[in-house]
């Protein structure tokens, strides 16, 4: 099997998608002939062309209007926003529009619409280019969410987002773009949307986790099994819809449930997927509280060492496990 990049894995989609459909077009700043601020659409124009690979004005209202009036006439666009924090700029589209119209108009109109958005920190990009808003985006019906932690899953689901007739909010944690790993070549490879995935089986506690996180999450697994802790790591994958059944099938399993996500602790998604286990039957088999482990309440500082410090570390989930444990 081959390996290739995150961001190779996203390109391959997004062109094999094109390739598929002529009605997929793609659209954002900088995407075309600079081959986006991540690299991640290098070469797609020369093989789509200016008409379907379209560089935008520096405006994301523009980009997720254009994208929502597309979706409804009968194309497929994806939409890139250059940092998930300038969704902010784009909110009316998404969240007035795009997650509305499918319903209001009785099923009869379609917004099949993906927005990509590079998102988190550790880049040294600071407040207004470093944050993680997944949670905004679950809080609205009618969009649904998906945050892929590695190459095979972004391909995967990505491909899955694009033939969806909902809007779709695409999470990418900007530093797993250069990470490898193993990826299918098989061309009509699908990851189903609302399917979690199992990325380690284990029996003492549950870590729900995605996104950067999840290589933390399974480097700690390792090491704490050598002190005969046996950690199951659960990646939801996708958000909106989440695969509660698995969740709570494992933390029934485990009696011990830790979520980590990246994105600030207050009004974090680490809170909803704490209340599914805390309102399911998982909770008669708890042995200990579910804990929430996620970044602090402050902005991404630019300062590198305090960056690191505002997310959780390894040793801060193994800490988590100690204290689940009662170690």
């Amino acid at each position: 099997m081959r390996e290739i990049t995150y961001a190779e894995a996203i390109r391959e989609a997004m062109s094999e998608e094109m390739r598929r459909d002529e009605n997929v077009i793609f659209i954002g700043e900088d995407i075309g002939l600079y081959g986006g601020a991540f690299g991640v659409s290098v070469g797609m124009i020369d093989e789509f062309g200016e008409e379907r690979v379209r560089d935008t004005p520096i405006s994301e209202a523009a980009i997720a209007g254009a994208a929502a009036g597309a979706a409804v006439t009968g194309l497929r666009p994806i939409a890139e926003i250059m940092f998930m924090d300038f969704s902010t700029i784009a909110m009316d589209s998404i969240v007035n529009q795009a997650a509305k119209i499918r319903y209001m108009f009785g099923g009869k109109a379609k917004v099949p619409m993906v927005v990509r958005c590079p998102a988190g920190s550790g880049t040294g990009a600071a407040a207004q280019h470093s944050q993680s808003l997944e949670a905004w985006f679950c809080h609205v019906p009618g969009l649904k969410v998906v945050a892929p932690s590695t190459p095979e899953d972004a391909k995967g689901l990505l491909k899955a987002s694009i033939r969806d007739d909902n809007p779709v909010i695409f999470v990418e944690q900007k530093l797993l773009y250069r990470k490898k790993g193993v990826v299918t070549e098989e061309e009509d490879f699908i990851i189903p949307l609302g399917k979690a995935d199992i990325k380690r089986e284990g029996t003492d506690v549950t870590i729900i986790v995605y996104g950067r996180m999840l290589e933390r999450a399974l480097n700690v697994a390792k090491e704490v099994e050598k002190e005969g802790i046996s950690v199951e790591v659960v990646d939801p994958r996708t958000l909106v819809p989440l695969d509660k059944e698995t969740i709570i099938k494992s933390v029934s399993k485990t009696g011990r449930a830790i979520v980590v996500n990246e994105a600030v602790k207050t009004g974090g998604y680490a809170g909803e997927i704490a209340a599914v286990i805390t309102e399911s039957e998982a909770f008669d088999y708890l042995d200990a509280p579910v804990l929430r482990l996620a970044g602090k309440d402050v902005p991404i500082p630019y300062n590198p060492e305090l960056e690191k410090a505002v997310v959780p570390s390894e040793d801060d989930i193994k800490e988590a496990i100690y204290k689940v444990m009662n170690r």
